[in-house]
């Protein structure tokens, strides 16, 4: 976790450590003349940058982009202190003009990245009753989610004898789920729009890794030069504009007494609004807040669900204990539901070790002081191990001695304090119910034969994990092919609920079937 001191922007270095006790700031690597430390930073991968770095300088630590101050946060005292005990001192967010080509402005910031204030309160509240009201938490979005993860395993079926990324399929019905929240709608998987749709997101995410956008960022005079946004943003731009199309449409069909969605609800506020009155709930400010929760929706269970792919994959030992536990408490006559998930503690700590292994937001969203805070008066502690085996894939890290399942204190993938994820329910939902349907349907395999992926995470070595890190941001996994036994014409053809392929299955008395890892 990183923290932009407020006080900082606009002021040289050397100003702003006058203006305070030299002694009290939280020590760091020598800047630069106008670079400060941002060459010290891999922008690809700063949570390794930022590994190394506390070696040397503690915990707490201070970096220099260009003009702006930074205090990096490692381990979980010192992220519980400023997240937790101090929630509103650390509440706040940079502001970001990098992304005002998009229509983000002070006036108008959405919802993830907005300031922390008044609109951002409005907002936040809105969006919690809001996707309450429709379904997140309940009954009736789990059933969506079941149905939805029928058709992923109906997805995978049909690839019987192809190699195949199963990135997209993954990410299509974890696209669908909050698509249908926040737009009241849902697409097959072969659907022309819903492709392009995909594509272009996933695109959009890839812009907002590297060096470039934080030298954007922080010298943002840079974004004025003509076509410098239209290239190096044209996804994030093209995503914004496939929206408008959405909240266009959205607009035309609009009825008072038929809210169904996210969308509709918020234009019902947008109708509300008395000219004059300064409000957060404007048809500008719409468009940043779909995006904020269509994007941050989709990515993070996406990428987990693939990572669980892919540890199933490099322990097999792992999902046998799964299939076992499915097979003792779902069996094979229905699909899972979340009050399975009680009973199945093995199940709930491997998705958990996924989250915590796989530490895909290592740095989490940068924070900003809302006022002068100290945290544990700088002084840097000393590293406090919180976990048996850090560097391996152990579920055991969540179970009790009698194998029970365990949530530990220092387990933070949706952050803490008052930006935590609104949206923590609906993907512990997803993540189980996909998870367990997945692995209730398939067996993932390695092809021995081929002999590409190495995992020595069991000797501990953390640079084997970066280098899965690296094989999975380029391709995920390289390719999988799907071996069906006697399948039924009819399954293979279309897409079918989970219910009724659950159910061909039994009266097949079918073995589970096999998904094996092809390599590149």
């Amino acid at each position: 976790m990183y923290v932009e001191e407020e006080t900082s922007k606009g002021g040289s270095s050397k100003e702003y450590k006058r203006s305070r006790s030299w002694s009290r700031y939280p020590p760091g690597p020598t800047s630069l003349p106008f670079l400060g430390t941002i060459l010290q930073v891999n922008f690809y991968n700063p949570h390794l940058s930022f590994n190394q770095l506390s070696k040397k300088f503690g915990n707490v630590f201070s970096l220099q982009y260009f003009w702006t101050n930074v205090v990096v946060l490692n381990g979980y005292e010192a992220v519980k202190d400023a997240l937790v005990q101090k929630a509103e001192d650390f509440a706040d967010r940079p502001y970001f003009p990098r992304y005002e080509h998009l229509g983000y402005n002070k006036c108008c910031e959405g919802l993830i990245i907005s300031r922390y204030g008044p609109a951002w309160r409005e907002q936040r509240r809105f969006a919690l009753s809001t996707l309450k009201n429709f379904g997140m938490g309940k009954k009736s979005l789990e059933n969506q989610i079941s149905q939805e993860a029928g058709f992923l395993c109906s997805a995978f079926s049909c690839k019987e004898g192809h190699s195949f990324d199963p990135l997209f399929l993954i990410k299509k019905a974890v696209s669908n789920v909050i698509y249908s929240l926040t737009f009241g709608e849902r697409f097959d998987y072969d659907d022309e729009k819903f492709q392009r749709l995909v594509e272009i997101f996933q695109q959009a995410m890839k812009e907002e890794t590297g060096f470039l956008p934080q030298l954007l960022n922080e010298v943002p005079f840079l974004l004025r030069i003509p076509g410098v946004p239209q290239k190096v943003f044209q996804y994030q731009r093209a995503s914004m504009s496939l929206v408008d199309e959405i909240l266009n449409k959205h607009k035309e069909t609009w009825e008072s007494t038929h809210i169904k969605d996210f969308t509709d609800a918020f234009l019902q506020e947008v109708e509300k609004t008395k000219e004059g009155v300064e409000t957060s709930f404007t048809y500008e400010n719409l468009r940043l807040v779909a995006v904020d929760l269509f994007s941050a929706g989709t990515e993070t269970s996406t990428t987990t669900l693939c990572w669980a792919v892919l540890y199933m994959l490099l322990h097999p030992e792992v999902q046998r204990k799964v299939h076992e536990e499915i097979d003792k408490v779902i069996g094979r006559d229905r699909s899972p539901n979340m009050l399975d998930q009680a009973n199945m503690p093995y199940t709930n700590a491997v998705i958990h070790e996924i989250q915590r292994y796989g530490d895909i937001l290592p740095i989490g969203l940068p924070h900003m002081t809302y006022q002068d805070t100290e945290l544990q008066g700088f002084f840097i502690p000393k590293d406090e191990t919180f976990w048996e085996k850090p560097h391996q894939f152990y579920p055991e890290h969540f179970l009790d001695a009698d194998g029970q399942f365990v949530k530990r204190e220092a387990f933070l993938p949706f952050s803490a304090g008052r930006r935590m994820c609104l949206g923590e329910q609906l993907a512990r939902m997803e993540l189980f119910l996909f998870f367990t349907s997945l692995l209730q349907c398939f067996t993932f395999q390695l092809n021995r034969q081929e002999n590409v992926i190495h995992d020595k995470s069991s000797e501990g070595k953390r640079k084997d994990k970066e280098r899965i890190d690296q094989v999975l941001c380029e391709s995920w996994i390289p390719g999988c092919l799907v071996f069906l036994h006697s399948l039924p014409e009819e399954v293979k053809g279309s897409i079918v609920g989970s219910e009724d392929f659950l159910m061909m299955l039994r009266k097949m008395h079918q073995p589970r079937h096999h998904v094996q890892n092809l390599g590149s």
